[in-house]
């Protein structure tokens, strides 16, 4: 007789377009056993991105929709809605993801889409956030997890890290240090999805006492 089992990890889809190495802090911490949750596919909006090489090696399945093999945002964005949905993923993360989603795609998934950008939202968003916090002469600045929704850069915010500026940081310097902030930050918004109670109240993020079931 067969016997049956339920997997209760979170079921994550990753979306990259570069490196991939959030997707590897991802990946590492599902192997080190720190995160209750499992890749259930890796998604590029570019065929050369390294995060691919890094999935293939994961044995995740991966797929690649370029944007010059569509004629519209619309379009592409539902073929990526096509794509997910059979997987039925808890938790859909940007990591690199060099695409702004349409409002249709991220009505579908909102509320369990997450983004990861190199600065203290507000402050700094879009790209080049690093370049733009040396300009603005700022001490402080970091990364953010936040829920996307239809601006830029613009929706709720689930956790964020905080890395100083030093006062001989070049671009280089500064984005490295966020980097190694990135890779824990990511890691510990998979953490809360797992076990924790979230619920987004307009531009506030209300996270509820550890212990509760994964989704």
């Amino acid at each position: 007789m067969l016997e049956l089992t339920t997997d209760r990890r979170l079921r994550i889809a990753v979306l990259v377009s570069g490196n991939g190495r959030n997707l590897q802090a991802i990946i590492d911490g599902i192997e080190q056993d720190t995160l209750p949750a499992k890749i259930v596919c890796v998604l590029s909006s570019r065929a050369d991105a390294y995060a691919l090489v890094r999935a293939h090696a994961a044995q995740i399945p991966t797929k690649v929709l370029e944007t010059k093999d569509f004629s519209s945002r619309e379009q592409y964005d539902a073929a990526l809605a096509e794509f997910l949905l059979p997987y039925r993923p808890d938790l859909v993360v940007l990591a690199g993801f060099l695409r702004i989603l349409g409002p249709g795609f991220v009505e579908t998934f909102f509320g369990k889409l997450i983004n990861l950008h190199p600065s203290l939202l507000p402050a700094f968003p879009g790209l080049h956030a690093p370049r733009q916090a040396l300009s603005h002469g700022v001490k402080m600045t970091g990364c953010t997890v936040h829920f996307v929704d239809a601006g830029l850069d613009s929706g709720p915010i689930l956790l964020q890290r905080a890395v100083p500026v030093l006062d001989d940081d070049s671009e280089a310097s500064l984005m490295k240090r966020i980097q190694q902030e990135e890779n824990e930050a990511i890691c510990a918004a998979i953490s809360l999805f797992a076990h924790c109670d979230i619920k987004i109240h307009g531009r506030r993020v209300e996270i509820g006492r550890q212990g509760g079931p994964v989704r």
